[in-house]
């Protein structure tokens, strides 16, 4: 009997302590968590400051491509030095190439659907140039960049299209 009361006076005493280790286990547990959330959130917060700025910067080499690559002005910019329609078909979609390879690292910082709506846009661009140099096979390089312009003139170009959504995505940066 004596032994049981003494087991008893035991459990008495490591009862508590048990209890207190179980609540002091569930505390710790909890707040180290807290604290982990807590340093993600920040080293996050850290590296949105550093990258914001460098993907503004893949947004604006974007737009600039876009805006270049835009018949309208690619039509302006780029002058044909030959009657040939080939060779200036050739030079255009050169010009356009150039372009799109100089800025193929902006990838990285653009969502996926932004880069292959842009890539759409100058293949698109592209598509249409072939498709009217065929048309203007007979005439001259002039006469191609007429017809070009005066079919682009009418309807929203694929770089139009791109540039608002780039614009519809900057501003859901902030």
């Amino acid at each position: 009997m004596e032994e049981a009361t003494q087991i008893l006076s035991y459990v008495a005493y490591l009862l508590p302590a048990i209890v207190v280790a179980v609540i002091a286990y569930y505390f710790f547990k909890g707040h180290t968590a807290n604290e982990e959330g807590r340093r993600r959130y920040l080293i996050q917060k850290e590296a949105q400051n550093k990258i914001l700025p460098l993907r503004l910067q893949a947004y604006e080499r974007i737009t600039l491509f876009l805006e270049r690559m835009d018949p309208n002005k690619l039509l302006i910019r780029v002058k044909p030095f030959a009657d040939e329609v080939e060779k200036y078909e050739a030079l255009l979609i050169k010009n356009i190439e150039q372009e799109f390879e100089h800025n193929l690292t902006q990838q990285i910082y653009l969502t996926p659907e932004c880069w292959n709506l842009v890539n759409a846009a100058k293949n698109a661009t592209i598509h249409v140039i072939r498709q009217a140099a065929m048309h203007e096979k007979n005439k001259t390089a002039d006469h191609l960049r007429e017809w070009l312009l005066r079919n682009f003139m009418e309807e929203v170009t694929p770089s139009q299209k791109a540039l608002l959504y780039v614009k519809k995505e900057v501003s859901e940066l902030y």
